[in-house]
């Protein structure tokens, strides 16, 4: 059974109104293409359906670094560098 459920009225979308006061409404042309004539698309060449699905399907691996430790480690690669030593230590003392 559903239920009826009150929505919080700072989550509904604002009316617009116009100078006067009344509610603004769009007609049905208005509707169809609201993109101004310089952003004609269909003239732009080079674009690929989904160049970046397949990295971001892999996903990345992000890390947050505190203030200290990124001004020791300023790259991604001073990063990985420390991090593969500290590795290998780690890999030395277990053996």
């Amino acid at each position: 059974m559903l239920t009826a459920m009150t929505v919080p009225e700072s989550l509904v979308p604002a009316k617009q109104r116009d100078k006067s006061g009344d509610f603004m409404q769009k007609d049905e042309n208005e509707l169809e293409d609201e993109l101004r004539p310089e952003y004609d698309f269909s003239k732009m060449a080079g674009g690929v359906r989904g160049k970046y699905a397949a990295p971001y399907k892999a996903g990345t691996n992000l890390v947050l670094l505190d203030a200290d430790v990124a001004k020791a480690f300023p790259t991604a690669e001073a990063v990985n560098e420390a991090l593969r030593l500290l590795m290998q230590i780690a890999e030395r003392q277990r053996a």
